[in-house]
């Protein structure tokens, strides 16, 4: 299971938590100093929400609560 198409086929199989796991681990793997390429759009979305950061109109919120927060809907949709 090396191309692409194995992969994305393999991970639609796994259940929604194990799905945002594997989403975790995949950006976790990333490096900061990759020089993966944005779309315009993103690049100018990014400079607004920095700016929006910077003057103290947006506050951060740790990926670690999202996360949570995600799978706890994810669990009391399901009535866990």
């Amino acid at each position: 299971m090396s191309d692409y198409s194995s992969v994305l086929n393999a991970a639609r199989l796994l259940s929604e938590r194990e799905r945002i796991s594997l989403i975790d681990a995949l950006w976790d793997s990333i490096s900061l100093e990759s020089n993966a390429t944005l779309s315009e759009e993103w690049v100018t979305e990014i400079q607004r929400r920095v700016a929006e950061l910077d003057a103290g109109i947006a506050k951060p919120v740790p990926w670690s609560q999202i996360r949570d927060e995600v799978l706890g809907r994810i669990d009391h949709g399901r009535g866990g």
